[in-house]
């Protein structure tokens, strides 16, 4: 999901790379708000829920969802290069170029990142940052550590119980993971791959690289993750609620 970033100008910072401090707090906790918005009324009716035909490769058709399956569905086991290929597919989606675009254009109205200028060729930087912190964290949460610790990256959708547990139940599954045998783990996937793609983008990004600034992003990035994950459980409900332009069912 979306990833955090920095700014330097001598004042507290927090958010996605290349939002001001202000800015960030602002929009991320808009975006939060928005999120519990759209899911909280799906939380209090989410009973009977019927299965989707086919699972969407997008969510609001701005959001990547390559990874999600049915708990209760029979699946195999993903082979390494069946989780590099999830990886492959969140980093190349046309959503994710958007989604990198976007930001890009608000770091550079609020002229974060100084040293990436103003003008086309700091527009450039910023998007070019953006974007690379979507791959690294893709590949390292989705791809890498998955691999190496043999964990499963896909969101297994629970769709049965009451709104409440399953909103307590995708917030959940940012710290529990299945391995590739179907046993409960701790998601190291996810948490230290998060952390390590953080690590990895400090050298392409020159501004604000202290311990405090990374710590908090860091905190936020999970958040999100979590939010992310809530959006998956839930989408099927929202669907179904939303127009057919927004959200075309799929056809029996």
């Amino acid at each position: 999901m979306e990833r955090p970033h920095r700014t330097t100008n001598g004042k507290s910072k927090l958010g996605f790379r290349g939002w001001e401090a202000g800015s960030i707090h602002m929009t991320g906790f808009s975006l939060c708000r928005l999120a519990a918005v759209v899911v909280s009324p799906l939380t209090l009716c989410a009973q009977a829920n019927s299965r989707s035909a086919t699972e969407d490769k997008r969510i609001l058709g701005i959001f990547t969802n390559h990874r999600t399956a049915e708990e209760s569905a029979a699946l195999t086991p993903l082979t390494p290069r069946g989780k590099l290929a999830i990886a492959w597919e969140d980093t190349t989606d046309p959503a994710i170029f958007a989604q990198s675009a976007f930001l890009a254009g608000i770091g550079q109205a609020v002229d974060s990142n100084p040293s990436f200028r103003q003008g086309m060729g700091g527009y450039a930087k910023r998007f070019g940052a953006a974007y690379a912190d979507f791959s690294v964290q893709n590949f390292m949460t989705e791809g890498l550590f998955p691999v190496m610790l043999h964990q499963d990256p896909r969101y297994f959708r629970r769709h049965k119980g009451s709104g409440p547990s399953r909103l307590a139940y995708a917030a959940g599954r940012l710290f529990v993971t299945r391995t590739d045998s179907g046993q409960r783990q701790f998601n190291y996937s996810e948490v230290a791959g998060g952390a390590a793609s953080l690590a990895v983008s400090d050298f392409y990004h020159p501004d604000g690289r202290n311990l405090g600034d990374n710590m908090q992003r860091y905190a936020l990035q999970l958040g999100f993750d979590a939010a992310s994950n809530v959006l998956k459980e839930f989408w099927p409900d929202l669907k179904r609620k939303l127009p057919r332009k927004l959200a075309p069912q799929p056809q029996p």
